[in-house]
């Protein structure tokens, strides 16, 4: 694997996979704690109309689907804020959507040669240098964000009542977080592609909540064990031969079933809390 480092290709790899990783331990913690998995979901799945759009129109593949992504999270904020009781309805029909304009808007595509499986299943080692600026300045904004809002996100995390009375803008705060999934959304896709990004957005934050005692560790081990996840995915495709976003996604699942197992298995004691994050900080 040392050699492998000396190529152009795989250490952009790593980068990327470096990058991601920060942003789903981040993000990823967010959409657990709030239950949002569903509409994460329907983002990363939407945004597929944002790949389709991108190279139908010509345009740079960040651009297109970042900005149909926001467009999507838009959508389903105000769709979920005015009509929680149907919202999971309207969520699937919007993903459904996206990924029909997508289909439709390749087939229109003149010369349409895109690598389809790439966007599917992930291209990591694919991904330009020009890429991983965009992807750095991508984490930068998420990480600038959720710090300044952290308090905000910590009370609508836990009690959304509560921080409507301590005149917390939840409403404001929740559509930042859509917008930031959507962002989150568009750097994994390039990593384990559309199929598998709520894997790596929600494994890592899963196993990290049964450790952890606050929302800023849970974020801290969130990261770190995605990191573990993508590095040690990365060498076994590697040295294997299999494709890197399945293998990434499969090293997770072994860390969330082991995680799942350990906790059956150690032995209780009188004193153990609840599972879950139990402080505040």
């Amino acid at each position: 694997m040392w050699e492998a480092l000396q190529l152009e290709f795989v250490r952009n790899a790593l980068t990327a996979g470096i990058l991601v990783s920060v942003v789903c331990g981040v993000i990823g913690t967010l959409v657990v704690v709030n239950r949002i998995v569903f509409l994460a979901g329907g983002i990363a799945h939407a945004a597929y109309g944002g790949i389709g759009l991108a190279f139908f129109m010509g345009w740079p593949y960040m651009a297109g689907t970042v900005g149909f992504s926001l467009l999507s999270a838009g959508v389903m904020a105000a769709v979920t804020l005015k009509a929680r009781h149907r919202s999971d309805a309207m969520v699937g029909v919007i993903w459904a959507v996206g990924m029909a304009v997508g289909v439709i808007l390749l087939d229109l595509t003149p010369g349409y040669n895109v690598d389809l499986m790439s966007y599917l299943f992930g291209s990591i080692l694919a991904v330009p240098a020009s890429d991983l600026w965009q992807m750095g300045a991508m984490m930068i904004i998420v990480i600038v964000t959720v710090t300044y809002y952290y308090n905000d996100f910590l009370a609508m995390s836990y009690d959304d009542e509560f921080a409507r009375l301590r005149n917390i803008p939840v409403t404001f705060l929740y559509c930042l977080l859509l917008g930031m999934i959507a962002i989150t959304v568009v750097m994994i896709i390039r990593v384990v592609g559309l199929i598998l990004v709520i894997a790596l957005l929600t494994i890592p934050p899963f196993i990290a909540e049964k450790f952890t005692g606050s929302l800023r560790t849970m974020m801290v081990a969130s990261s770190i064990l995605s990191c573990l996840f993508t590095i040690t995915g990365l060498c076994l495709s590697y040295l294997l031969n299999l494709t890197s976003g399945a293998t990434i996604i499969l090293v997770a699942a072994a860390g969330f079933f082991m995680s799942v197992l350990w906790e059956r298995l150690k032995p209780r004691h009188p004193a153990d809390s609840s599972a879950g994050i139990t402080n505040s900080g």
